[in-house]
């Protein structure tokens, strides 16, 4: 990995290393762990960059750090209340401890302000769908355990 040539003082590669391009990848990879060193370095590259913390705190879902990921994702809506990735994460994680109500609050706040692009409408009509669950509107949310039995 780079992030370990780089740590080592393997100087082959004199490029200017991109952390955050080599974490997304090894994430779409499914390798979360170690995707984590290239988004900390990313993130020490560029302090308090929420889309580097977003993609952290996925980083910490995927490997059942639930606790670090909602930290991080209030860190990022602390610094930007309108980061809809920030509060579609943490509604899910939300709903995953069964704090229904807070959930819903990050979901409004998503829709309020969602995100555009390619994947974007699926995640919003993850989100509309879960809403209306919650509300009553539909059938009741199961959580991914509730669904799998």
């Amino acid at each position: 990995m780079t992030w370990w040539k780089k740590l080592f003082g393997d100087d082959f590669d004199s490029e200017k290393v991109d952390y955050y391009e080599e974490g997304l990848t090894l994430l779409r990879e499914g390798r979360f762990h170690d995707a984590l060193p290239s988004l900390r370095l990313a993130l020490k590259e560029s302090p308090g960059d929420a889309v580097v913390l977003q993609q952290i705190a996925i980083a910490y879902t995927r490997i059942g750090m639930t606790e670090e990921a909602s930290k991080t994702y209030r860190h990022v809506l602390q610094k930007d209340p309108y980061a809809s990735g920030a509060h579609y994460g943490l509604a899910y994680l939300l709903l995953r401890r069964g704090e229904e109500e807070e959930a819903a609050h990050h979901l409004e706040s998503f829709l309020a302000n969602p995100p555009s692009g390619p994947e974007a409408g699926e995640h919003i009509d993850h989100a509309r769908a879960t809403l209306a669950q919650l509300r009553g509107e539909a059938e009741p949310f199961l959580s991914d355990d509730e669904q799998r039995t």
